[in-house]
């Protein structure tokens, strides 16, 4: 079958425990692993983890024994850190090829011209090289003629240790694979359909891109009939090269400790809004709505409390000030005393995009007011001096023993985005 365009699939192996290696020489060939928020349980594992037995997702007070008995480097998340190196790691990816579509911070989906002689695996093991030496980040890659088949490569990839390279083109007979690919590991098939399919026998990839038209689009939508056809080696699911705007912009956090009084809750809302707006303004959208819910520990022994409210805004807006003073407003509403409150969170809502607003007689936009110039100033200086350079004033002085952040006792670093935290080489 003759392709119109071949598909890369680029995924960082083990990628935050990756990302905490590149700086510390002390945990390479030892087993390393991640903690998700308030270091609760295991988020990333390096391979030597994952062969002496801890598990994805297990609480990690319940591998304490294999920690010290195989002197596991444990890390609490620095997404500060996983963040930037994601950005380092899409930037060469484009290099590569400016059609990449970022697909979550660890894969991304490269798109080439299809070429009849061109080795494409070869350029796959260039990807891997490069982006291994100029960031430190060991890659698997997958290769299709359609985003699907590049997926499947992916998985076949990543159970090789050596190449970490897996080409569906270099292959004679596509079916052959198909024929023992479970149907559950088939991007796009999720666990209902998985048991739907396997209770009429269909197991393997091969068996459901076998399947009637007829019964996929009457079963499995047209949505399971795109990904049949991408399993024919027929490219139909669309690439985007351009996110699509988010629809709202969450932000929450379970607090290190319990907080109980209305003015660290304050302090933590406003924090929360600060990061959301600046997430608004990226994306240059403003926001319609705030919605603002709290919540009380339902692990202990407490009265038991969760509210939320959410509040229309006079106009859209982006002004981090602005939807602070709304945000407050809604947070003394819901507020109710004697509960200790384990986790707070925003959500921005009815987002739309600044060129998209509508005019009004009764006050002035965002888009082009002095707002905009001031939240642009504010942005510009953060971005270049670090985060929080500025910050609302009720927002506190950023420190790790603010009740409401969460419980990162062994965060690394952030190597590569503060100047007070860059690496020290002793010579």
């Amino acid at each position: 079958m003759k392709h119109k365009n071949v598909f890369f699939i680029v995924d960082c192996d083990s990628f935050y425990a990756s990302c905490e290696r590149i700086f510390n020489p002390k945990t390479w060939g030892k087993p390393v692993v991640v903690l998700s928020n308030n270091d609760g349980c295991v988020i990333s594992r390096s391979q030597e983890a994952k062969d002496i037995g801890i598990e994805m997702g297990v609480p990690v007070f319940k591998c304490e024994d294999l920690i010290k008995k195989y002197d596991v480097q444990v890390f609490s998340a620095n997404f500060t850190l996983y963040g930037d190196i994601s950005r380092r790691v899409m930037n060469t990816l484009s290099l590569f090829s400016p059609d990449i579509e970022i697909y979550s911070i660890d894969e991304a989906f490269l798109m080439f011209p299809y070429e009849e002689n061109k080795d494409y695996t070869s350029i796959g093991k260039e990807i891997r090289k490069t982006i291994l030496k100029w960031i430190g980040i060991p890659v698997s890659i997958g290769i299709g003629p359609t985003k699907v088949l590049a997926k499947i490569a992916l998985k076949i990839a990543k159970k090789d240790k050596n190449e970490k390279v897996f080409n569906f083109l270099d292959i004679k007979d596509p079916d052959e694979i198909l024929k023992n690919f479970p149907v559950e590991d088939i991007w796009g098939i999720g666990k209902r359909y998985a048991e739907f399919l396997k209770s009429k026998g269909i197991d393997t990839a091969y068996k459901l891109k076998n399947l009637p038209d007829s019964f996929i689009r009457k079963f499995l939508t047209i949505i399971g009939l795109r990904l049949v056809w991408e399993l024919r080696g027929i490219s139909c699911i669309p690439f985007e090269d351009m996110p699509p705007p988010r629809k709202s912009i969450i932000t929450s956090r379970s607090f290190g400790s319990d907080i109980e009084n209305i003015e660290d809750l304050e302090t933590a809302i406003s924090n929360f809004i600060t990061i959301s707006s600046e997430k608004l303004r990226k994306q240059k959208a403003l926001a319609n709505y705030i919605q603002i819910f709290l919540l009380s520990n339902p692990f202990k022994d407490t009265p038991q409390y969760f509210n939320e409210i959410t509040i229309p805004l006079e106009r859209p807006t982006a002004n981090t000030m602005e939807l602070i003073s709304y945000a407050l407003l809604g947070l003394r509403k819901i507020y109710k005393e004697g509960i200790k409150y384990k986790k707070a969170g925003v959500i921005l809502m009815g987002l739309t995009q600044e060129k998209e607003i509508q005019l009004n007689f009764f006050y002035t936009p965002y888009p082009k007011s002095k707002d905009e110039e001031l939240m642009k100033a504010l942005d510009e200086i953060n971005q270049k001096y670090g985060r929080n350079t500025i910050f609302p004033a009720i927002n506190g002085i950023p420190s790790e023993n603010q009740k409401w952040r969460m419980r990162q006792r062994r965060k690394s670093r952030r190597f590569t985005t503060s100047w007070n935290e860059l690496p020290i080489v002793k010579a």
